[in-house]
Parts: C-alpha cells; structure tokens; sequence
C-alpha cells in the first residue's frame, strides 16, 4: 500500500478507535480474509495479499493469548457465532496447507478455504492439486468453499455462466473431496441481489463478501461482511482491525 493511502487509513482508524472508546467495540462475528502465506498473488502488484510466514504466526500467537475473551475468541465460519473470529483463505494456495494449516492447527484454530477448480486444475504450482486439495479437506477443523468455477466476476457473467460457476464448481469440489459444499465466497467480491438469489437457488447456505466489516444478526447470510488482512498491516494495525478501527472501510463498497 502506498504510504500516503496507508497513513489515510491509519488517520482514520485513530478516529474509529476514538468513537469506538466511547461507544464501545463492535460486537458480532469478525471473519478475517487471507489469500497467500509466502506465495505470489497474481495482479497484487502491491504485493498486499502475501503475508509472511512470520507476520501470520505473529497474528495466531496473539489471538491465541486472547482466547479468553469472547469477541476474539475463534469459530468455525459455519457456526455464525454471535461474537469471535473466523479465518477464511480465498483461492486456494498450496502454501493454506503446507504453512497456514500446521500452524493454525497447532493452535486448534479452525478455518475456511474457498477454492476454485479452474486454479486447482490449472497445474501451477502456486495452487493446490487435485491430491492437496484433498488431503486439506480430511484435516480436523478445515472447511473447503467455492469461488466460483474460473474466478471470474459473477456480475459480468450472463446468466448460463453465472450458473455454470455456481453449479459447476461445487459439483467438481464436491467430487474431489467427497463432502458436501454448502457455503462459497464471491470472487473479486462481485456480488448483487440476483447473484445471491441465484447461490441460495444452487444449495449455498453461507456466503462471505469481500465488503469490510463484522457480521452482526442483521447480516445476510448470502453476504457476510469479512476483514481484509494485508501484508502491510503490522501487529498493531492487525490488532486495530480486529477491534473494529478500519470498519471505516465498509463505506467504499
């Protein structure tokens, strides 16, 4: 992030932070969106979307000192728990299983992985496997999703692609790893009223946006807000947005 943008938000984050101190935190569900952990993201040209190794532990180790307290404590993203924190990758990296999982089950931390069958089937190696992909899904606490077919924008698909992409790429996850999939996350974020129709019209029960925020009981369960967590963001920003100081950002989208 450029730093004149990264001062911006930190600018707006303090003001945040001041009415939060006098309102209190935000409580509900927080879901954090991660991509890579060491692996290039392709069109990142900022590189946001590729924490280290070390910035990621950093983030368990302290959640996992504040286990003790509710609003931080971590859920599976199906439970929709009233309050905590849920930690969702979106893609499909090959590193969400030889770096993110050992270390998230070290912990006990469930998480979320949402998927799309063109990446897996793409042969680069920065992606899962058809083979990793299921020796992901048979780890205790880990949830695989779907991202669409091809990781196209939904809103610009016509109507038999957006089915292909919804009905497609749950049949073939569900094929690969022999569970149901019910629950799916917007590639790019792109999302609108007849998308969301149409992912409860192919059996999706949850789906998470990419619109910053926490969800709350009068979230839709067919968009769920999500934290984006970058590469930029040190310990303290990290911990800033689980406190709810950058929801600021929901007012982009």
């Amino acid at each position: 992030m450029q730093s004149w943008k990264r001062a911006v938000g930190v600018g707006f984050s303090a003001i945040y932070a001041a009415k939060n101190l006098i309102g209190g935190n935000p409580q509900g569900l927080r879901i954090l969106m991660y991509h890579s952990i060491g692996s290039h993201v392709p069109g990142d040209l900022a590189g946001l979307y590729s924490l280290s190794r070390e910035q990621f532990k950093s983030h368990l180790t302290f959640l996992h000192s504040q286990q003790s307290d509710p609003r931080l404590s971590v859920h599976p993203l199906t439970d929709l728990s009233e309050t905590g924190v849920s930690f969702t990758f979106d893609d499909g990296y090959r590193d969400n299983l030889e770096i993110a999982a050992p270390l998230l089950l070290e912990h006990g931390f469930s998480f979320h992985v949402f998927v799309n069958p063109g990446f897996i089937k793409s042969g680069e190696l920065r992606y899962l496997s058809i083979q990793s992909l299921r020796e992901l899904a048979e780890l205790p606490g880990v949830t695989i999703g779907a991202h669409g077919y091809s990781h196209r924008k939904l809103t610009e698909c016509t109507r038999s692609e957006l089915d292909y992409e919804l009905d497609a790429s749950k049949k073939w996850i569900e094929d690969v790893i022999g569970k149901e999939v019910t629950t799916m996350a917007y590639p790019h974020g792109a999302v609108n009223a007849e998308i969301m129709r149409a992912t409860a019209d192919f059996g999706y029960t949850v789906a998470a946006s990419s619109k910053f925020g926490i969800v709350t009981p009068s979230s839709d369960r067919l968009s769920l807000e999500r934290t984006d967590i970058w590469s930029t963001d040190t310990d303290r920003t990290f911990r800033s947005k689980l406190h709810g100081n950058w929801d600021w950002m929901n007012k982009r989208t």
